[in-house]
């Protein structure tokens, strides 16, 4: 992806623009939804109210919770969400006027707003540190947020996306509890998978709006860039959970998240995705929010190439499914992406060529003008694409694999067996690759169970 030189944006707009306000927040209930809206500033600048609204439904009970509780959990969503509208002008002090946060919290947030915008900052070429790129500060008379208990049962949430990934959670899953699946934003593959899934009369629908003004700095040539969506998720699916009363929250984020996407840094598409961040995420929310959540990803121990010989064996899902989010606001795949390009390797070793054709339209390995994600793809050149894709590796062997199924072999396969001739996956390499469970991870051995038996190992 073609980087910019926007230091010079980012040292301006910090002397314009030195600080970002959380003012604060508002909840209510209004007609069929419990809204939330954020109050945030950036100072000569302005103002922001972005909101969320979680759908009304009779397995949610908006009442249950206490103001000190609800204050609590959306406060924390409201600290993510300022990620978004903080990086227009990158000021470098965040004040916090809610609520108290002690230097424990606030080495968590700098860590994950500087890691979970690695990718903005390198796209914009931005120099910066984790000590220096910004400081929050709070009023040492805010009220300090205390933790809680809630009384939950064994349920689980499910994150659905509309991709192969929540398909393979929402299997696994299948009659082992009272669930409910979680669609942020529903778009027609999340709602389409939810409903082949079972999930019809039991999705949590969430709409997450993004306020005006920021789209409007950014036409106006502020900084714009990606965030951490899937650290908003976490903290939005807390206050799900605690709205449904149900102890788990089963992500799908896999091993493969875990790798930099660009060669020899920490820069990472992926980083709420990732261990590390489910890991900080984990410890932080059982000290300071409650212990009684329990919030993991059901495929951490898989790789995408298990995740994918896993969605192979459901046939009932490959209409419905996308990954693609060049594609998303029409519900298709569009054929020209990384994203798509990925997922139609990823697949190949296990699906057919005419059924792999009938899902996304045509046999993408046969498109040239794909070299250059092709070879970022298989680690040729300094970068991955900037989307949620497997490791270096994974590729290699899935095109490997997919070879035996071509007598004539499509361009891109045909330029990976040219470039990568010596290159041998064995059949005790494949079987070691979709057998192994990869650590850390956070299941419990009921669920890894599960797991195992998915896998048949």
């Amino acid at each position: 992806m073609q980087t910019q030189n926007n230091q010079s944006k980012f040292d301006l707009f910090r002397t314009q623009f030195p600080a970002f306000v959380y003012q604060g927040f508002n909840y209510k209930f209004e007609g069929d939804f419990f809204k939330i809206s954020f109050d945030f500033s950036i100072d000569g600048l302005s103002t922001f109210s972005p909101e969320i609204k979680f759908v009304n439904a009779d397995f949610l009970h908006f009442n249950s919770l206490s103001k000190s509780e609800l204050d609590n959990l959306i406060f924390h969503m409201g600290m993510v969400e300022l990620i978004s509208y903080w990086k227009t002008s990158c000021a470098p002090k965040v004040i916090i006027k809610s609520f108290y946060l002690d230097e424990v919290q606030i080495k968590f947030w700098k860590k994950l707003y500087y890691n979970g915008l690695g990718e903005f900052f390198y796209l914009n070429g931005i120099q910066s540190s984790e000590h220096d790129f910004m400081n929050i500060e709070v009023d040492s008379t805010s009220p300090k947020l205390l933790p809680f208990h809630l009384h939950l049962d064994q349920g689980a949430l499910i994150p659905v996306g509309g991709g192969k990934d929540s398909v393979v959670s929402l299997e696994i899953l299948r009659g082992k509890s009272e669930n409910l699946a979680l669609i942020i934003n529903p778009r027609g593959a999340s709602i389409a998978t939810a409903n082949v899934g079972g999930y019809q009369q039991k999705t949590i629908e969430i709409k997450r709006s993004i306020d005006s003004n920021l789209l409007n700095l950014n036409a106006k040539g502020y900084l714009n860039g990606h965030t951490p969506f899937s650290a908003m998720l976490a903290f939005t699916t807390l206050l799900a959970a605690a709205f449904a009363g149900k102890k788990n929250i089963a992500l799908s984020n896999e091993s493969s998240a875990n790798e930099s996407t660009v060669k020899d840094s920490n820069v990472n598409h992926q980083y709420s995705k990732s261990i590390e961040f489910e890991t900080d995420f984990r410890n932080y929310y059982k000290k300071y929010i409650s212990p009684d959540f329990e919030y993991y990803s059901l495929l951490r121990p898989l790789s995408e190439l298990q995740i994918a010989s896993l969605f192979a064996q459901h046939p009932k899902y490959f209409g419905h499914f996308k990954s693609c989010n060049v594609g998303s606001k029409n519900n298709v795949w569009c054929g020209h992406c990384p994203k798509c390009l990925f997922t139609f390797i990823i697949l190949s070793p296990f699906l057919e060529p005419e059924v792999l054709e009938s899902i996304f339209g045509y046999n993408m390995l046969n498109n040239i003008e794909l070299l250059h994600e092709f070879k970022e793809l298989l680690g040729m050149t300094d970068e991955k694409p900037f989307e949620c894709v497997g490791t270096i590796e994974e590729v290699q062997v899935a095109l490997c694999m997919t070879l035996p199924k071509y007598t004539a072999k499509p361009i891109l396969l045909n330029y990976f067996q040219e470039h990568f001739s010596n290159y041998k996956c064995e059949s005790t390499l494949i079987s070691s690759l979709l057998k192994h469970l990869d650590e850390p991870h956070f299941l419990n051995a009921e669920a890894l169970l599960w797991v195992k038996k998915a896998l048949k190992i």
